[in-house]
């Protein structure tokens, strides 16, 4: 009975950003779930080799170039893949960029504008064309990827801009939760700690930095990304039929003190 709840063959899920990283993660989880997989990327390299890994573990994946900064073209891509397959059941909002390190006398109006553009506009876009969709089928999940950051301001790297934009997915995923619960649209978020991705390899300092995270995060440890997929498996699923608007948080009890 229980099992069969994270069943979801025959649903078409999409990921924005979903070639590498956390994305790629959640591409892996709802393709073994049974999800057809749709790779949504800006570059069309990165979600070339997204679909490649899939495939050698065993699955297939479509894929499509997409910017969601571009309202103009997310809508379109939207309407193409609803086309293409009929229906799209599930959207993961990963698609984001941090920037991490400039403190906010610093900040030049193209590092703010880029941040919020494409950690919150982003997902709004995303949301509005895809959940347009759900909303006149009357079913489908939303899930976001926020971030701790939306709850505590880090450090010791500084990051206001970064830190308002998770915070405003948060809030944004609540709202939409509100509006559409009424046509059976789920919308959650999850919210990570640092994730041991490539990514934080090329940060400045970075070990410097993951010694003082260590150091704040009760468990002593990164996030792994298939820890995250798990999570959004679990909200994609029918698993979590009664959670809407809900932030979970996986930060290793970060924010516990």
């Amino acid at each position: 009975m229980y099992l069969k709840k994270f069943d979801l063959s025959g649903r078409v899920a999409v990921v924005t950003g979903g070639g590498r990283g956390i994305g790629h993660a959640c591409t892996h989880a709802l393709a073994e779930a049974g999800a057809t997989v749709v790779i949504a990327d800006v570059d069309h390299e990165v979600a070339a080799a997204g679909q490649a890994a899939l495939g050698e573990a065993g699955y297939e994946a479509t894929t499509v170039t997409m910017d969601v900064t571009d309202p103009g073209q997310v809508t379109s891509a939207a309407n193409d893949l609803v086309s293409q397959f009929g229906h799209i059941d599930i959207l993961v909002n990963n698609a984001g960029i941090a920037r991490s390190g400039t403190g906010a006398e610093d900040v030049s109006d193209e590092h703010w504008r880029n941040v919020i553009d494409v950690n919150l506009n982003g997902v709004f876009w995303c949301s509005r064309a895809f959940g347009g969709h759900m909303v006149q089928r009357g079913q489908g999940a939303i899930v976001n990827i926020g971030s701790m950051s939306g709850y505590i301001v880090n450090r010791p790297q500084e990051q206001s801009y970064y830190n308002a934009s998770k915070a405003a997915v948060h809030h944004l995923t609540r709202s939409l939760a509100a509006e559409w619960a009424e046509h059976s649209v789920r919308v959650n978020a999850v919210a990570p700690t640092y994730i041991d991705t490539p990514l934080l390899k090329t940060l400045e300092n970075g070990e410097v930095l993951k010694r003082d995270w260590l150091r704040d995060t009760p468990m002593r440890r990164l996030g792994q990304p298939e820890e995250i997929a798990s999570v959004v498996l679990f909200l994609a699923s029918d698993a979590a039929s009664l959670m809407t608007g809900s932030i979970v948080l996986a930060d290793g009890g970060f924010t516990c003190w």
